[in-house]
């Protein structure tokens, strides 16, 4: 019997340590959100995310005086990233280069890594493009900018900024933009030669992937991630890569076709970082793609050959990137159309060795445009609602960007009080973000 109880007391002094030294900051930073993603995927297996069903169908009931003075008012809350550069004559599409190296390797990297922070891999990939160019900062500079959490101050600031989950590409490029002295640009439909001839003329590229991994249930699970690219070897079959999240994640190589099957989960979106002195250097590297409008276009272009020639889980990427392309071209029926059927496919996903790529919402936001600007808002606030539906964080409003568009969906329906409890909800994860701002504003109301 005295055993026993000696057993209990020491089991009981165990866990007391083992608390104790988990709350002291310098272990807590560094345990937390790892313990967080292993309890997050253990509650996924058996409580596995909501499935999102388009109705196709619009919303006749909201009168359509009121759709149309609405929609012009809140025409101007979306977000747009900074319009530089701006083009004078459409690049010629037919421009040829010469062949890139078989190999390049650019110098001057400093690895930055998004370890001991929470969803920090968009600052800690734009912190590499910066100080590969001299930028003096480092990751939490640029987060305070781009994902600055409650602001409460009272809060430590790893976990002040850990509900917002994701930074979205116009984000990177508008804090490069707008907060240094140098240069950012995006663009859709990139492929493996752009990349190439970017980097060999000493231009590294930020790309946004899927990432896959094995989670606790042995099945290969997908997340968004941004990786730096910063050069290339056709010897040895791939990309050269610094990859925030892995350890060790400096210098690895990304096999091309991997690669590409991770990019394309993204419409092929990337964004190059530069000195502002160097932009027309930029541009001609970028030759067609230098016109927004065209690398829109041949992003569409591209999904419409891969609906056609692809199979399997991957076709719900291609009929997601076709969506992306006709919103980026600001053709929203035709968009919202490809987002049914991809969506379809989604609900039909091959779960077998793959989970649902349930977490596309945290980095897309393209359905939103869609559905709304095709006035379908019962879509827009059901699918709002199954994104922010998340079973491992049921108390915590995750996603700024839902919430918003909940939001917009919620007051062109009539409910506008449901309406504004979502613009400030959005502005409890992300401080003094203008979009909600502005539409609270344009409700007469104060922030």
């Amino acid at each position: 019997m005295f055993k026993k109880y000696k057993i209990l007391w020491l089991t009981f002094i165990f866990i007391a340590l083992a608390i104790g030294v988990y709350n002291i900051p310098a272990v807590n930073s560094r345990l937390a959100w790892r313990i967080d993603a292993i309890r997050t995927r253990v509650i996924y297996f058996f409580n596995p995310p909501e499935i999102f069903r388009p109705s196709a169908a619009t919303d006749f009931n909201v009168q359509t005086a009121v759709v149309t003075a609405r929609a012009e008012m809140l025409l101007t809350l979306t977000p747009q990233a900074t319009a530089i550069p701006t083009l004078g004559a459409t690049v010629t599409p037919t421009a040829t280069f010469p062949p890139a190296p078989s190999a390049v390797s650019l110098p001057g990297v400093v690895y930055v890594d998004q370890h001991n922070r929470w969803n920090y891999c968009g600052p800690a990939n734009l912190t590499m493009a910066l100080n590969f160019w001299g930028w003096k900062g480092n990751r939490d500079d640029v987060a305070k900018v781009v994902k600055p959490g409650s602001g409460d101050m009272r809060v430590n600031f790893i976990d002040r900024n850990k509900a917002d989950k994701n930074v979205m590409p116009y984000e990177m490029a508008d804090f490069v933009n707008e907060e240094t002295e140098y240069r950012a640009l995006t663009r859709y439909g990139g492929d493996e030669s752009l990349l190439k001839r970017l980097i060999a003329a000493g231009f590294p590229v930020i790309v946004e992937k899927g990432y896959y991994e094995h989670d606790t249930t042995g099945k290969i699970t997908w997340l968004g991630h941004y990786l730096f690219t910063t050069g290339y070897d056709d010897a040895r079959g791939g990309f050269i890569v610094q990859d925030a999240y892995l350890k060790p994640g400096k210098n690895l190589l990304s096999v091309y076709k991997t690669y590409l099957e991770g990019w394309r989960a993204f419409d092929y979106l990337f964004i190059v970082v530069y000195p502002a002195d160097r932009e027309a250097e930029v541009l001609e590297t970028l030759g067609p793609w230098s016109d927004t409008e065209w690398a829109n276009q041949h992003a569409l272009d591209l999904a419409n050959k891969e609906v056609t020639s692809i199979a399997g889980n991957d076709l719900f990427f291609a009929w997601f990137n076709k969506g992306t392309s006709h919103v980026a071209l600001r053709q929203y029926v035709d968009a919202a159309t490809a987002y049914d059927q991809a969506f379809l496919l989604y609900a039909n996903w091959n779960t077998e060795t793959k989970d649902r790529p349930y977490r596309m919402m945290w980095y897309q936001t393209g359905p939103y445009f869609a559905y709304y600007y095709a006035a379908r808002y019962a879509d827009v606030i059901n699918l709002a609602n199954t994104t922010l539906t998340d079973p491992a964080h049921k108390e915590e409003f995750t996603l700024e960007e839902s919430l918003l568009w909940r939001g917009r969906a919620y007051y062109m329906a009539g409910q506008t009080q449901l309406a504004v409890n979502d613009f400030r909800a959005a502005l409890k994860i992300h401080e003094n973000w203008l979009p909600a701002i502005q539409a609270l504003q344009d409700l007469g109301l104060q922030p």
